[in-house]
C-alpha cells in the first residue's frame, strides 16, 4: 500500500531556493528496509555540497536531500531482522532523503538508539559525532600529548571534535572567525583559539609549538588555509583534508611534501569509514558512550522547521550559526 508524505526535493542544482517542498509517494519499504517517522533530521555541509552539485558524481536530478535522521519505526520490508516497531532508531548515510516527514531506509544504516539520549541531540551529533571519532580515532589516531591543530573549532565538527581531543589529553589549537567564537570553542576544551580574522594563523601556531609544528592539522576548509595548514605541521605530520566550504584547494605538487617534513596528506569521506557495518556499529557504539558520559555534548543547537530547511542553509551558508543545526518535523 504506498502513502503519501511531505518532503523536499529539487531538480536542478543551486541556490537554497532551488530546494521545493512538496507531497510525494510513499511506497511500502522494500526488501531490507525499514520506514521511520522522524523526529529530528540533522543539516550538515555535505548537504550545501550535494545541493550545490561540487562532487565530481553529483547526485542523480530530481532527487531528495539529507544524510541523517533520528526517528521511530513505522514498518518493516521482508527480511529485516533485529529491529521493531516503535524502536527508536538514527542513521547516517544511505541514499539522501532525510528532508522529509516519512521516509524508506536500509535497515543496515540505523542505529538503535539507548534510551537516555535525546532525540534532537543526537540529530544534531550523530553524522558529525562519527565523522569525529574516525578523523580522531581511526584516520589519524590521536595520543595523549599530541598537539592539533583544528580549523573552524567552533564549528558543528569542531565544537565536539574539542570536547573529545580535550578528554584524550591532546593539545589543541583551533581556528576561529571572532571572539565570540573564540570563547566557545575554549569552552569546549579548545587549549588554543587563534583568531584568523586578526592574526596569521601559521605564525601563531609557530609560536605555541616553539616551531616545531603540529602533529596533525584538520582542515575543512581548503582553499583559505591549505597551503599555510601544510606548513603548521611538524615533520611527518598528517593534514587531513575532509571539508571544502571556501573552495577547492589549488593543485598539490606532490614532491612538495618531501621538501616540507615528510608530510602525509589524506582526503577521508564517511562514507568509506562506515561502510563496513561492524565498524559503523563499533563507532555508533564509542560515540553514544561518550554522549551518555558527558564526554561529548551538543552545546549548541540551533533547531528550525523542517519546512524552514532553504533559510537553516541561507545561515549555515553565511556562517550565522555555531554548533549543530537540526530540523524538526
Amino acid at each position: 500500500m504506498t502513502a503519501e508524505t511531505e518532503a523536499f526535493r529539487f531538480s536542478e542544482f543551486g541556490a537554497p531556493a532551488v530546494l521545493r517542498w512538496r507531497t510525494q509517494a510513499l511506497p511500502d519499504p522494500a526488501t531490507g528496509e525499514i520506514q521511520i517517522r522522524h523526529l529530528a533530521i540533522g543539516v550538515n555541509y555535505i548537504d550545501i555540497y550535494h545541493r550545490r552539485g561540487v562532487f565530481a558524481a553529483p547526485l542523480a536530478l530530481p532527487t531528495g536531500l539529507g544524510v541523517e535522521g533520528v526517528g521511530v519505526v513505522t514498518a518493516l520490508g521482508d527480511g529485516v531482522t533485529g529491529l521493531v516497531l516503535g524502536q527508536r532508531v538514527a542513521y547516517v548515510g544511505g541514499p539522501p532523503g532525510a528532508y522529509a516527514a516519512h521516509r524508506n531506509l536500509p535497515a543496515a544504516r540505523a542505529l538503535v538508539l539507548p534510551e537516555r539520549l535525546d532525540s534532537t541531540e543526537v540529530a544534531a551529533l550523530i553524522f558529525k559525532g562519527l565523522t569525529v571519532e574516525y578523523l580522531i580515532h581511526r584516520c589519524v589516531p590521536v595520543a595523549r600529548g599530541d598537539t592539533v591543530l583544528f580549523h573552524a573549532a567552533a564549528g558543528g565538527v569542531g565544537s565536539i571534535a574539542c570536547q573529545w581531543l580535550h578528554q584524550i589529553g591532546a593539545t589543541v589549537i583551533g581556528t576561529v572567525s571572532s571572539a565570540e567564537k573564540a570563547e566557545i570553542a575554549r569552552a569546549n576544551g579548545c587549549d588554543h583559539a587563534i583568531i584568523y580574522t586578526q592574526e596569521d594563523f601559521q605564525a601563531r601556531v609557530a609560536e605555541l609549538t616553539g616551531g616545531k609544528g603540529v602533529d596533525v592539522v584538520y582542515d575543512s576548509v581548503r582553499s583559505e588555509t591549505f597551503t599555510k595548514s601544510l606548513d603548521c605541521l611538524r615533520p611527518r605530520g598528517t593534514l587531513v583534508s575532509f571539508g571544502e566550504t571556501s573552495g577547492p584547494i589549488p593543485p598539490l605538487n606532490v614532491a612538495s611534501l618531501g621538501a616540507k617534513g615528510s608530510l602525509y596528506v589524506t582526503r577521508p569521506s564517511i562514507a568509506h569509514y562506515t561502510a563496513n557495518r561492524t565498524e559503523y556499529e563499533a563507532a555508533a557504539k564509542n560515540l553514544f558512550a561518550s554522549m551518555e558520559a558527558g564526554m561529548v555534548r551538543a552545546s549548541r543547537v540551533a533547531t528550525y522547521s523542517l519546512r524552514d530547511a532553504c533559510r537553516a542553509h541561507e545561515d549555515l551558508e553565511a556562517r550565522r550559526t555555531t554548533g549543530s543545526v537540526v530540523l524538526l518535523p
